[in-house]
């Protein structure tokens, strides 16, 4: 497996959460993944990223995997 480029195919964002899309190449095709992170400063001020989300983080976390969802759904079959 290969992943399509450097970088994230889609970034979407609200607030501190965000969902990554990432395009992935095989032999047969191509298929996507989505990564969810939210950001955080620690003690010392300094910018860090975890998947645990508080009950509060949810509601965005519905909104950016919604339009991750759309997102993939919406690209053509074996990028035809």
């Amino acid at each position: 497996m290969e992943q399509g480029t450097n970088g994230p195919a889609k970034k979407f964002k609200a607030g501190a959460i965000r969902a990554n899309v990432w395009k992935n190449i095989v032999e047969n095709g191509e298929y996507y993944t989505v990564s969810l992170d939210r950001s955080y400063k620690d003690k010392e001020g300094n910018w860090k990223n975890t998947s645990t989300l508080r009950a509060n983080d949810l509601p965005k976390a519905t909104l950016v995997l919604g339009e991750a969802f759309k997102f993939v759904t919406m690209q053509p079959e074996d990028g035809k």
